[in-house]
């Protein structure tokens, strides 16, 4: 493998769709590592951006658009960091010989709950929630029938909880409908109804494909309000069959949907040991923001190495850590951050602020981090750094 110069005719050049806080810290690996990066996304100055060599600002969503881009651009590798893309221009443009990580047919399927969890339930024959699919309100009651209360209702064309709720009772289905044809990624649409697990805990195992070998990230445990991350820490307390359970699944999944990266899944471990597949990420995870103080090589380098084709002999994690996300209160068009002094009167806490250049309410803006003897300790830290941070409008 050779790698070229930035910005010279001899560049290694990567084009990302979606340019969020965690497509920033891969464009920072990869940078290190030579390459000239092209990041895109629907608004301007997004995160990753800031950090790329060059950027497009468009809806990558519209096809004939985001083929224009690639054949301008010319790059060595498509690298999706978001749900909402024209999935089927892309499986066009590998069919041609662009090189999609970790491939079209894999950001095609997890961008569609039905297609994963029909390639998990069904094809694969791996364990899941009970489920049912809905695309009206008729169909939604008949569903929730099926399953009982409550019940999880999930726009299948969205992602970070997005749409989603849950149907305690039938009195709540009204508001669940309307929610998931409101406010998922992709607007109005089919919807997958779920059984509620009672889980013990939920964990993601960031599982890395490369070259030569399928690797495994210590399990990282969170906590997701309406399905979207705001704490996790690493590593999470598993039994060893649950473990390896949870491999076995990993690895299933992943080799069905081949290419290289690493892959963010998302498990629910039961009170009888027994591990259930719930989503996968074809790319870095929000929960695995950890991996920034806990292990030699981050998620984000991880990904970009494995990406780019090279060898990744071992993963080594040096710390017990946690994260904490920092969230908006409310619509701001000049954020300005408050207390990051406070933060670092601390030891062994670390911050990381993504640059958006607008805030909606509850929209995550940073990640406070933290370091300790075990990982409550660690967790009880990121949560009073993140605590100290005041997301504001700026004069």
């Amino acid at each position: 493998m050779k790698v070229g110069t930035p910005l010279q005719a001899n560049a290694k050049r990567v084009l990302f769709l979606g340019s969020g806080e965690l497509g920033k810290e891969v464009v920072i690996e990869l940078m290190r590592l030579g390459i000239e990066v092209i990041a895109c996304d629907r608004y301007a100055d997004a995160p990753a951006m800031q950090v790329a060599h060059r950027c497009h600002v468009f809806d990558m969503l519209d096809a004939a658009r985001l083929r224009e881009i690639v054949t301008q651009e010319k790059p060595d590798l498509i690298v999706p960091e978001i749900e909402a893309i024209a999935t089927a221009e892309l499986k066009a443009l590998e069919s041609e010989g662009w090189h999609v990580i970790p491939t079209a047919e894999a950001a095609m399927l997890t961008m569609d709950r039905e297609g994963i969890r029909r390639l998990a339930a069904e094809e694969l024959s791996l364990p899941t929630a009970k489920y049912q699919f809905a695309d009206t309100r008729e169909q939604l009651d008949a569903a929730a029938e099926e399953l009982g209360f409550p019940c999880v209702i999930k726009p299948i064309m969205s992602s970070s909880g997005k749409g989603q709720s849950v149907a305690k009772t039938a009195e709540d289905l009204d508001h669940a409908w309307e929610y998931s044809q409101s406010a998922g990624r992709a607007g109005a649409g089919r919807i997958i109804v779920e059984e509620f697990i009672q889980f013990d805990s939920e964990i993601t195992l960031l599982t890395l494909r490369t070259k030569d070998d399928t690797l495994f990230v210590d399990p990282v445990g969170h906590r997701q309000v309406g399905g979207d991350y705001v704490e996790s820490w690493q590593p999470h307390p598993m039994s060893e069959a649950q473990l390896t359970e949870a491999k076995h699944i990993c690895k299933t999944v992943t080799d069905r949907l081949g290419g290289l990266g690493i892959f963010g899944m998302e498990l629910f471990l039961l009170k009888d040991g027994r591990v259930l597949f719930s989503e996968v990420s074809p790319r870095p995870h929000d929960t695995g923001m950890v991996t920034m103080v806990t292990q030699q090589w981050s998620e984000f380098a991880l990904h970009a190495r494995a990406i780019l084709g090279l060898p990744v002999r071992a993963i080594r994690r040096h710390a017990i850590g946690a994260s904490a996300a920092i969230r908006a209160g409310e619509e701001l068009k000049n954020p300005v951050f408050e207390g990051v002094a406070d933060v670092f009167e601390e030891a062994d806490v670390d911050l990381r602020l993504f640059g958006k250049p607008n805030a909606r309410k509850n929209r995550r803006m940073a990640v406070a981090l933290a370091t300790g003897d075990n990982w409550e300790e660690a967790l009880a830290r990121a949560r009073a750094a993140a605590a100290k941070v005041s997301v504001i409008e700026g004069d």
